[in-house]
């Protein structure tokens, strides 16, 4: 069993509590703060629980250097002038700044600790490292998604040695919808799966056929589908090397008696991100690139949803960064909207940057906040970060 917030007492207690901070800055100001708002509710929680909190979380990739580009600073200041909850900056994760900070910590204030990734035994789960990180703290708390998937010492370390740990709200959130997804999905079930390279979603992919009635394919994996099967498709991207796993995939799909659906037409261009021509049939002219799925296909595939009573969505229909190439996403996107009795779920970065675009997301069930942890959840059933929870 997940041990929940509601299942254990952290009034007076210190507790480390595990956070994805990890948000798209400019300049040094943040962007878009998703992450820091799906963290909230658990904060909050443990806060007004009487919980002496100090968060640990990573920002982009420092390699295990103190590197104050990664700094955590400029997160708390936002915090701060948002008036989200009271972030003290401690400028260390481990050691007597941390020690420091926690002796005079005031009750409501939460210290935010400097990104975790400046030291190596973060990302190598070191025991040593481990220990420094857990020092101190009666409770351990994860609620970041989006790093379950990784044994790190602040995900996978920490919990194995604090005695009490629990997962936050999020975790619980995220955990219920995909458990449901992967152990008992209502029928039919659809997933639609994008992106530009098979090799990235290949074990999602495979684990799907077994679950899933029908399988949507669209962005640049579908030209690989397609030249396998002698199509020409111009100078789209494609990976020459995976052709045997798709000549795996139809087979393991014809044996499964699970749908496959590619393409029928496409918006193209002579170059990336040139202007939008047209291409009716299946085949794409020499010269000329696939950059969206066509009005045919973005059709066929809405006509497949109709009927789903679940969904899944991973990885987008095209190049949907560019105004002229994102009408085969935007069309999935408003196809999921409109299913009112079906389960919906929405996973992977470019996917729920795609949905928010759309104006949709308030019309799907659930939106992930993890990528490469909501790939592997599909594909494994579970995670480490969670399993070493329970």
């Amino acid at each position: 069993m997940l041990k929940t917030l509601k299942d254990i007492n952290v009034k007076g207690k210190k507790v480390l509590l595990r956070v994805d901070f990890n948000v798209p800055t400019k300049d040094g100001a943040v962007t878009d703060d998703t992450r820091i708002k799906e963290a909230l509710k658990t904060i909050t929680h443990l806060v007004d629980q009487g919980g002496l909190v100090s968060i640990v979380a990573h920002f982009g990739r420092p390699k295990g250097e103190k590197n104050l580009k990664y700094t955590l600073k400029p997160v708390a200041d936002y915090i701060n002038s948002k008036g989200y909850f009271k972030a003290q900056f401690v400028e260390d994760c481990i050691g007597d700044a941390v020690k420091a900070a926690r002796d005079k910590q005031s009750a409501g204030t939460v210290l935010l600790l400097e990104n975790v990734r400046f030291y190596k035994g973060e990302e190598a789960n070191d025991p040593e490292f481990t220990k420094q990180l857990a020092s101190g703290y009666d409770v351990y708390v994860n609620d970041a998604f989006g790093a379950c998937h990784r044994k790190h010492a602040s995900v996978y370390g920490v919990p194995a040695i604090v005695k009490e740990k629990a997962a936050g709200f999020l975790i619980e959130k995220e955990a219920k919808w995909f458990d449901k997804i992967v152990s008992s999905p209502e029928h039919p079930f659809v997933a639609i799966i994008g992106g530009a390279k098979i090799s990235d979603k290949i074990g999602v992919i495979e684990s799907l056929l077994s679950k899933a009635d029908t399988i949507l394919i669209g962005g640049a994996m579908a030209y690989t589908f397609l030249k396998f099967q002698g199509h020409t498709i111009g100078t789209s991207m494609v990976e020459n090397d995976q052709m045997d796993t798709v000549k795996r995939v139809l087979q393991k799909a014809s044996e499964k008696n699970t749908q496959i659906l590619l393409p029928l037409d496409h918006l193209i261009s002579a170059e990336f991100n040139g202007a939008a021509d047209y291409a009716a049939g299946v085949d794409i002219p020499d010269g000329m690139m696939g950059l969206d799925i066509g009005s045919k296909t973005a059709m066929a595939y809405a006509s497949a949803l109709m009927s789903a009573k679940t969904v899944l969505w991973n990885g987008p229909m095209g190049v949907f960064e560019n105004p002229a190439y994102a009408n085969g996403t935007f069309s999935v996107a408003k196809a999921l909207a409109s299913l009112k009795d079906a389960i919906t779920v929405v996973g992977g970065g470019d996917s729920v940057a795609a949905i928010n675009q759309s104006g949709m997301a308030d019309k799907v069930s659930h939106i992930s906040t993890g990528g490469g942890a909501s790939l592997e959840f599909l594909e494994y059933g579970t995670l480490p970060g969670i399993e070493i929870l329970k």
